[in-house]
C-alpha cells in the first residue's frame, strides 16, 4: 500500500496544470537549490563513466575529498549515499525504536521514517532516545548553536554549506553521532542523487550494509569529487549566494513581509496570507512554497541571475 505523500518544494508539472502554461514557461524558486551549479561541462567525463560499475578507488576518492572540504574528524567515518533522503530513511533502523526528537516545522521526511520504522516521534519527549535536529533548520532557516546529545543523535546540515563556520562537524567523532550533508542544495546538482552520512563509525557501517554494494552512481562519484576539491568556486558561491539572499530580504520587505532565519540558499517569510502570494506569483508562472501548518509563511529560493527582473516585476 502507498504510503501518504508528503508536502515538499517543487511539484512543478502540478502547478502548471493549476495555473496554466507548459513547464519550461515556469520559474521554480519553491527549493532551497542552488540556481547557478556547479559547472560539470569542463569534466572530463568519459563512456565508461557511464557503463562500468563504479569503482571503489572513486569511492575513496570522494570521501577523501569530503574529509577535507568538511575538516571531518580522523575519528568519524564517511559515506556516499544516493541523496541524503536514502540515509533519512534507513538511519532509525540503527538503533531499537523507542522515542525520538523532532521539531514539528522541520524537514518532514525525518518524522515520517522514524514513524515507519515504529517509533514514537514526538517535538518534546519526555526520555528521548533519539534527537534529530535540522541545522539550519529547513524551512525557518534557523541555526542552532547548541545541540543537546542523544543516544542517536542526528543532525542534517544539508543547507549548511553556505556557513561552513556553523556546522557541528566536530561532533560526528561522539558516538551515536550521524551529520548528514547534501551535494545538492549548495552545488545545486539535486538530480545527480550525491549525499554523506558522516559519523560514529559502528553507525555508518551498519549503514553501509543496509545500503548495499554500489549506492552511488560513478558519474556522481566523479562530479562529487571533482566539485568538492574545487574550493575557489565555493567561496565565490557563499558569497554571492549571502549577496542574493539579502537582495531578496530586501525585495521582500517592501513587501511588507518578514524573513526568518539566516540561510542563504533560501528564505522563509512571514507574510498576512501565503496562499494569496503564491497564487498572486503563479499568475506571473513563479512557483513558491506554503506549508500546511501555517497560513502566514512562504517560502522563496533564489531566482538565477538572469531571472531577478521577473521576479521583482511580478512582486
Amino acid at each position: 500500500m502507498a504510503g501518504k505523500e508528503r508536502d515538499h518544494g517543487g511539484g512543478l508539472d502540478a502547478a502548471a496544470a493549476k495555473f496554466g502554461g507548459a513547464r519550461g514557461d515556469w520559474l521554480d524558486i519553491s527549493t532551497g537549490i542552488n540556481p547557478e551549479s556547479y559547472p560539470i561541462t569542463n569534466l572530463d567525463l568519459t563512456p565508461n563513466d557511464w557503463t562500468a560499475l563504479p569503482d571503489r578507488g572513486a569511492d575513496t576518492a570522494l570521501c577523501n575529498a569530503a574529509r577535507r572540504f568538511w575538516r571531518v574528524p580522523v575519528q568519524a567515518d564517511v559515506l556516499a549515499v544516493p541523496g541524503c533522503s536514502a540515509a533519512i530513511a534507513q538511519i532509525p533502523a540503527l538503533q531499537t525504536a523507542g522515542q525520538v526528537e523532532i521539531a514539528l516545522r522541520s524537514y518532514n521526511e525525518h518524522a515520517a521514517a522514524f514513524r515507519f520504522h515504529g517509533w514514537d516521534v514526538d517535538e518534546h519527549p519526555s526520555s528521548p532516545v533519539a534527537r534529530v535536529v535540522v541545522h539550519p533548520n529547513n524551512p525557518t532557516g534557523i541555526f542552532q548553536p547548541q545541540i543537546t546529545p542523544a543516544p542517536l543523535t542526528v543532525i542534517d546540515e544539508s543547507f549548511c554549506d553556505i556557513d561552513p563556520a556553523q556546522s557541528h562537524i566536530a561532533q560526528a567523532k561522539q558516538p551515536g553521532h550521524i551529520i548528514l550533508k547534501s551535494f545538492g542544495k549548495f552545488w545545486g546538482l539535486a538530480g545527480l542523487r550525491l549525499g554523506f552520512a558522516i559519523g560514529d563509525p559502528e553507525l555508518i557501517d551498519t549503514l553501509r550494509q543496509r545500503l548495499g554494494p554500489w549506492p552511488v552512481s560513478g558519474i556522481a562519484l566523479k562530479i562529487g569529487a571533482a566539485a568538492l576539491i574545487d574550493t575557489t568556486w565555493a567561496e565565490q558561491t557563499q558569497a554571492r549566494l549571502t549577496a542574493d539572499s539579502e537582495r531578496l530580504d530586501l525585495l521582500m520587505r517592501r513587501k511588507s513581509a518578514r524573513p526568518m532565519g539566516a540561510c542563504a540558499l533560501f528564505r522563509t517569510y512571514e507574510v498576512a496570507d501565503a496562499r494569496q502570494l503564491q497564487h498572486h506569483l503563479a499568475q506571473h508562472k513563479i512557483w513558491t512554497r506554503v506549508f500546511p501548518y501555517t497560513p502566514t509563511w512562504i517560502r522563496l529560493g533564489l531566482p538565477p541571475q538572469a531571472q531577478w527582473a521577473r521576479l521583482e516585476a511580478a512582486l
